[in-house]
């Protein structure tokens, strides 16, 4: 399921959808082939894990789940809310994500 993503890594999102609706964090990784991403401190499971090379103790571990992109949106840092965003092409060719509801560009 790959197609359109206006969400990248380190960005400040918002859930709107769902058990974690409400809760805000930082994108930490974007998997645009399921559709999701994973943010920080939000969607915590619980894995029961075996004593390996990695985890010496084993035992359950908390760590994030993915979230589809469908319930999560940008928070734009001027207005303070969660916006929908659009893509506009700059003076010197570069194109850049802005906030639909100030016009404030998102991308530095």
């Amino acid at each position: 399921m790959s197609g359109k993503c206006n969400v990248k890594k380190n960005d400040q999102v918002t859930v709107i959808a769902g058990k974690e609706k409400g809760k805000t964090g930082k994108v930490l990784r974007v998997l645009p082939q399921k559709g999701s991403v994973l943010i920080e401190k939000v969607n915590f499971v619980k894995r029961h894990t075996r004593p390996s090379s990695q985890h010496r103790q084993g035992g359950i571990i908390e760590k994030e789940s993915p979230i589809h992109l469908s319930k999560v949106m940008v928070i734009c840092a001027k207005c303070n809310a969660p916006v929908k965003t659009g893509t506009k092409l700059l003076e010197d060719g570069k194109r850049v994500r802005f906030c639909k509801k100030c016009s404030e560009v998102i991308d530095l």
